[in-house]
């Protein structure tokens, strides 16, 4: 049975690794939100409690998208969203749904249980220092960079990045 790839789509600023303060990003960048847009609709995204909550609830469940809650509250839920009490449990679930490519979209518990297991990462580096309280764990032996391209926008500087590892 063929297996999704499992890919991590992430925000953060370039010299730090912040993703977020006070369960917010730390910038409003369009051409990032669109990339996002681009790269998830169709697939199952999967994303903490914390992050589900921090969406706007217009754009919960986030559309076109199979949404999958990570969360220990075995009695959380979510309207139009899958729970799942693990990380194992989340991609399965994912994996029923699409056989093609998942991804895990936050927090930072989330994305650090994420991390060993994925295949690809999608990288908008944001130029900067970023004063946050949560961040993205390091992932400088992760793999090769496939391709970068450097934006601007607003005054922001930043590149979207894509990393794979290699075959495993």
């Amino acid at each position: 049975m063929k297996k999704p790839k499992i890919s991590i789509i992430v925000a953060i600023g370039e010299q730090n690794r912040a993703i977020g303060k006070n369960n917010e990003l730390l910038w409003h960048i369009t051409a990032d939100l669109k990339r996002f847009k681009e790269l998830t609709s169709g697939h199952p995204v999967i994303m903490g409690q914390n992050t589900w909550e921090s969406l706007p609830e217009k754009f919960r469940p986030l559309p076109n998208r199979i949404n999958i809650i990570l969360t220990l509250n075995k009695q959380y839920e979510a309207e139009g969203a899958h729970i799942a009490n693990s990380i194992s449990e989340a991609i399965d679930v994912a994996s029923s749904k699409d056989k093609n490519e998942i991804f895990f979209i936050g927090g930072a518990s989330v994305y650090a249980q994420a991390l060993p297991l994925s295949d690809k990462l999608y990288v908008t580096e944001v130029d900067g220092d970023y004063d946050g309280d949560t961040f993205f764990p390091d992932y400088s032996g992760f793999g090769k960079e496939i391709s970068r391209e450097n934006h601007e926008e607003n005054g922001i500087k930043f590149s979207f990045v894509e990393i794979e590892r290699p075959e495993r």
